[in-house]
C-alpha cells in the first residue's frame, strides 16, 4: 500500500473536524518551511520552520506556553518563553547537534528582518530530536546557512510530511517516523477556532492508533524482547491556534497535547525529549512595540470557553503523529534501514471502524 495520510486507513481521528487542510496552516497566517538533506549513504537530516505569521515576529511577538513531558532534550530559550510568556523568533526544528547553528541563524535572521531597530537581546527558539541512526550526525550537515535559507522560504501551502525537513532521519515505535501535522476546527457555537498541529516524531512505545493496539498485532513494540530494549527518542509538538489566550492557557493547551501522544502509546522514557510550545496568532493578543510601551488591556477567552479547545490540541496531536508515520517511506541509512509502517498489514485493523464511519 502506498504512503496516505491516516484518516485513509482508519477513518475519522476522534470526534472534532479538521480544518480545510488538516493541517498547522489552517490556522490563519502561519507558514511553514522545510529544507530536506539526502547525501550519499549516511546523510539524512535537515531542518523545519514555523512561523506564526508574516510579519516581524520581534516587533509582533505571539503570546506562547510550554509543557515538558520529559526533560531529556535541547529546547533553547525554554527558560525566557516561560518567564515572559512570549515567543520573538520562528521556531526552528532540527537535529541535536545543529541547534547553535539554528540559533546563528536564527539571530541573524532577526537582525536582519529588524534594520534601524537596536536589539540587543533575542530569544531563538530551537527543538531537536537526535537522527543519529539514519544520519551521520558528527558530519553537522545541517549549517547556519541551511536554516537561513530555510527561514526566507516558508509559506502558508500546507506541509508535507513524513520523511522530510527534521524528520528526514527520525524514527518512531520502531518505524520510520518524520513530521505530520493536523488540525481541529471548533463549530461556531464554541467559537469557530482552529487548532494546528505540527509534530516531529523520533520516539517509542507501544503503538496503538485510533484505539487499537497496532504494535502488538504486527509484533513490533517496547519491551517485546527484553527488559533492556532502548525506547530513548524526542517528539516535538508545535501548536498553534487564532484562539485569542493568554500565555497561562496556552501552557495549559500545551499541556494536553501530551495526552495526544499518549493516545498513540508514547513510552515518555528516560531519555526522550518530550516538548510541547503552543502559541495564539490572534491579533487581540498580539504584543507589538506600541502595546508593550504603555499599559494595555488584552482580549481574551475565559478558563470555561478553553475546555473544547483542550479537546482539539488532543485530537490533532494524536493524528499528527500518525500521519508523520504514515507518509514516510523506508530509509536506508547510516546505521542500516528503518522500514516504514506497514499500511498493508494494519489496514484489515480498521475495516470495522471505516464501515461504521460510513453509516454516521
Amino acid at each position: 500500500m502506498s504512503n496516505c495520510r491516516i484518516t485513509d486507513i482508519t477513518g475519522k481521528i476522534g470526534i472534532l473536524p479538521p480544518g480545510i487542510n488538516n493541517s498547522i496552516t489552517d490556522v490563519f497566517g502561519v507558514e511553514v518551511g522545510q529544507t530536506t538533506l539526502i547525501e550519499g549513504m549516511d546523510v539524512r537530516t535537515d531542518v523545519t520552520v514555523i512561523k506564526p505569521h508574516g510579519n516581524s515576529i520581534f516587533q509582533e511577538k505571539v503570546p506562547a506556553g510550554l509543557w515538558v513531558g520529559n526533560g531529556y532534550g535541547k529546547l533553547t530559550s525554554s527558560t525566557q518563553l516561560t518567564e515572559l510568556g512570549e515567543i520573538e523568533t520562528p521556531i526552528v526544528l532540527t537535529n541535536t547537534f545543529a541547534v547553535p547553528a539554528a540559533m546563528q541563524a536564527l539571530i541573524e535572521y532577526t537582525l536582519e528582518q529588524n534594520p534601524g531597530i537596536e536589539v540587543n537581546s533575542i530569544n531563538p527558539v530551537v527543538g531537536e530530536t537526535n537522527d543519529g541512526t539514519l544520519n551521520n550526525i558528527r558530519k553537522f550537515s545541517v549549517t547556519k546557512d541551511v536554516v537561513l535559507s530555510t527561514l526566507l522560504n516558508t509559506s502558508t501551502v500546507p506541509p508535507e510530511e513524513g520523511a522530510v525537513g527534521a524528520g528526514t532521519g527520525t524514527i518512531a515505535f520502531g518505524w520510520k517516523g518524520g513530521i505530520g501535522n493536523s488540525s481541529r476546527k471548533l463549530p461556531d457555537i464554541l467559537g469557530g477556532y482552529t487548532v494546528g498541529v505540527l509534530v516531529q516524531t523520533n520516539f517509542g512505545g507501544v503503538l496503538q492508533i485510533n484505539g487499537i493496539p497496532v504494535g502488538k498485532n504486527v509484533g513490533q513494540y517496547y519491551l517485546k524482547g527484553s527488559l533492556d530494549e532502548s525506547v530513548d527518542g524526542s517528539v516535538m509538538i508545535v501548536l498553534a491556534t487564532d484562539a485569542p489566550l493568554s500565555d497561562r492557557n496556552l501552557g495549559r493547551l500545551a499541556k494536553r497535547s501530551m495526552a495526544g501522544l499518549a493516545r498513540t502509546g508514547a513510552a515518555f522514557s528516560n531519555g526522550s525529549g518530550d516538548y510541547a510550545i503552543a502559541f495564539s496568532t490572534a491579533d487581540s493578543v498580539r504584543r507589538t512595540i506600541a502595546r508593550r510601551s504603555t499599559t494595555y488591556k488584552y482580549s481574551e477567552i475565559s478558563n470555561d470557553q478553553v475546555s473544547p479547545l483542550f479537546l482539539a490540541a488532543i485530537e490533532a496531536t494524536e493524528e499528527a503523529i500518525y500521519n508523520s508515520m504514515s507518509m514516510a517511506q523506508t530509509m536506508v541509512g547510516y546505521k542500516g534501514t528503518i522500514g516504514c509502517l506497514p499500511l498493508d498489514k494494519i489496514g484489515p485493523l480498521f475495516q470495522p471502524m471505516l464501515k461504521n464511519s460510513d453509516k454516521e
